[in-house]
């Protein structure tokens, strides 16, 4: 990617250099609550759950108790690899600043800018505390989009997804998020989940909503390669990182098997399919998961 030299975003609160991420206080048994997160992450299987008792996994957090910093702590990082991914996540998120506002102002709606919070190890929000495990996360309670950044190591390493477009894909797709918050949408998915008769269909609803943030990263990627953003073989990169996050990928990896039923994000194949479609297209319309079939 062409990032260099561009604009950052001023909508980016470092809190990488504060203790717990801005919670503000312990809490024991962490290693196993981070166990328990990675597990969920892998499997799809509701991590508190997993505790014995009911709670969500990652992705789109669900609300709670606000235990985050005060606004505009800047903190930063000692380490210059870490401070130069930050600038890139800040160009990144700037680009797709520009795109929803184009966007939006054709339907004659403002759009409203999310905040991207960097941390390190957990942090605290308005959807409660969360461990790095879980990976990068979008809050609507608050319009924040969550990121430890060393996701993108384990993005390259583990899950063999290397590449700068993987790592924009993966904040653009957080902001996929905000923008079905800013749509009304998500408010609707919950509802729907909430009347749900079985897991299966709570699931469902979920696949649906992260194959449809997946198809809008894709409508941003398609505008920024308009912009000359892109460089030849940053597309396969993109498609690469969607291939290699699928629910059906991640469970082989972690437990030998895979099972549908429990999928919370969709397949290798769905993600691709749908990420494509925006990068294809740069057409929102185009990325109506919940008109699709069965299969999305």
């Amino acid at each position: 990617m062409r990032w260099q030299g561009r604009r950052g975003s001023s909508q980016v609160e470092d809190r990488r250099g504060f203790p717990g991420g801005g919670r503000g206080m312990a809490v024991g048994g962490c290693g196993t609550l981070i166990l328990v997160l990675v597990i969920s992450w892998l499997t799809g299987v509701d991590p508190l759950a997993l505790l014995q008792t009911v709670g969500t996994g990652g992705g789109v957090a669900p609300p709670g108790a606000d235990v985050s910093v005060p606004a505009g702590v800047q903190t930063g990082s000692s380490d210059p690899a870490d401070d130069r991914l930050a600038e890139f996540a800040a160009v990144v998120l700037a680009d797709t600043e520009e795109t929803w506002t184009g966007i939006f102002r054709a339907q004659g709606v403002e759009y409203q800018l999310p905040t991207l919070v960097l941390f390190r190890d957990a942090v605290g929000s308005a959807c409660g505390f969360n461990a790095a495990a879980v990976g990068p996360f979008y809050c609507p309670a608050d319009g924040r989009l969550y990121l430890d950044l060393t996701f993108f190591a384990d993005l390259e390493r583990r899950l063999g997804a290397p590449g700068d477009f993987a790592q924009a894909y993966v904040i653009a797709h957080e902001v996929g998020h905000h923008v079905q918050n800013l749509l009304g949408l998500a408010d609707r998915v919950t509802e729907a989940q909430r009347r749900a008769r079985s897991q299966e269909e709570v699931n469902a609803l979920s696949v649906r909503m992260e194959l449809q943030a997946d198809c809008l990263a894709g409508v941003w990627g398609h505008a920024a390669a308009g912009r000359g953003l892109l460089e030849q073989g940053d597309v396969e990169e993109g498609l690469r990182a969607a291939a290699a996050i699928g629910d059906d990928r991640m469970q082989h990896m972690a437990q030998g098997r895979i099972s549908p039923e429990s999928w919370t994000h969709g397949s290798s194949e769905m993600r691709v399919g749908w990420l494509r479609r925006g990068l294809e297209s740069g057409d929102p319309d185009r990325c109506d998961t919940f008109a699709a079939g069965d299969g999305a």
